[in-house]
């Protein structure tokens, strides 16, 4: 059984302050959940985070990791300074860095090992434009940039990872893909390429998220769905009554 993961990316939002008085209020709400909750904050909230999470079950979460350890790379963080922060988990390669900031699957595969190296889970990003989808390319998409981000990895280290599924035609529109079209990309097209990888049995075992436009009312349909393992929540994660929700949504639906 894989255990669903609601991982709230925030995003360029929210200042230390504002940090540490979100997560008060969602602790009491989430504790116990048979579901791992993580935070994936801006790096300027990380302390803040960390010292409000303090004796909670909720993971903190960093939005973007440098591969290299140390050098002359201005604004950069790397992950001993994310993980000494009390970072658990980084999303990498998340559709608005590879759109806005170049980064490619080679790329993302060099953050996500140095990543894991150091014990810091990766969340994996990986999704379609609509002109893809149009074209009808999506499982060429999806097959390539699993294949390129997760390169070289073990068995082990896929499984100390994360996929988040992003449909990018679905940011920021209010559109989300269908429940059925979500899971039969996740189902065929993610665990295809993870299969074709790893072998069936490894693939079966891989958390795969759905991110783009969840919040309370989709949730539970989304997370019904047999291979969506949990869900990469952007805006509604920024409200601790509608984060819950999907919370709760998890837990219902695969409890």
């Amino acid at each position: 059984m894989r255990t669903p993961i609601i991982a709230g990316n925030w995003k360029m939002n929210k200042g230390p302050g504002e940090a540490a008085a979100l997560i008060r209020g969602l602790r009491p709400l989430v504790e116990g959940a048979k579901a791992t909750v993580v935070l994936c904050v801006p790096a300027v909230d990380l302390q803040s985070a960390h010292q409000a999470l303090r004796g909670s079950s909720i993971k903190l979460g960093a939005q973007n990791v440098h591969h290299m350890p140390s050098g002359a790379f201005t604004g950069e963080l790397s992950v001993a300074m994310l993980k000494e922060a009390g970072a658990q988990y980084v999303i990498i390669g998340h559709s608005e860095r590879r759109q806005y900031f170049g980064e490619t699957d080679a790329i993302v595969n060099r953050k996500t090992q140095a990543a894991l190296a150091s014990s810091l889970h990766p969340i994996v990003c990986v999704g379609e434009t609509l002109q893809e989808r149009e074209a009808g390319k999506v499982e060429e998409v999806i097959t390539t940039q699993v294949q390129g981000s997760l390169a070289g990895l073990s068995a082990k280290e896929l499984l100390d990872s994360v996929i988040a599924y992003e449909p990018v035609w679905a940011i920021g529109t209010g559109k989300t893909a269908t429940p059925q079209y979500a899971n039969q990309v996740i189902r065929d097209d993610v665990r295809g390429a993870l299969a074709g990888l790893y072998g069936a049995e490894v693939a079966s075992h891989v958390t795969v998220q759905y991110g783009r436009s969840v919040n309370a009312a989709n949730a539970l349909e989304l997370l019904s769905q047999s291979d969506i393992d949990g869900a990469l929540v952007g805006g509604a994660s920024l409200k601790a009554a509608d984060f819950v929700k999907i919370v709760q949504a998890a837990v219902e639906a695969k409890g």
